[in-house]
């Protein structure tokens, strides 16, 4: 189970303001949450995916194009992957297990 923050970055050349693309990337991580390939959380600075590796990757490939199809010429993507094997986790789980420290 990989969890993968990502960060997108469309360079329009137009306005600071990313929310209208940010807002089209969620519905197409909404879709794939549908379709029960990933899950997905909006955070205030990235939004994490969740899921087998290779629906997360394919996750990104669509969420990195969808500012071009918008007509955006230029896309900055950053990610980081946490993928562990050695047993499931989801990412709430990892957040309860900091909270259990915390009492």
């Amino acid at each position: 189970m990989a969890i993968i923050d990502v960060v997108v970055i469309p360079l329009d050349g137009q306005s600071i303001s990313v929310s209208k693309y940010i807002a089209e990337i969620q519905k197409i991580l909404e879709k794939l949450k549908i379709e029960g390939k990933i899950d997905y959380q909006l955070t205030p600075m990235s939004t994490l995916i969740e899921g087998e590796l290779h629906e997360c990757l394919m996750a990104l490939e669509a969420i990195h194009e969808s500012p071009f199809d918008q007509g955006v010429e230029r896309v900055c993507t950053n990610i980081r992957i946490d993928d562990r094997r050695d047993k499931l986790r989801k990412m709430n789980e990892k957040i309860d297990a900091v909270k259990k420290h915390l009492k």
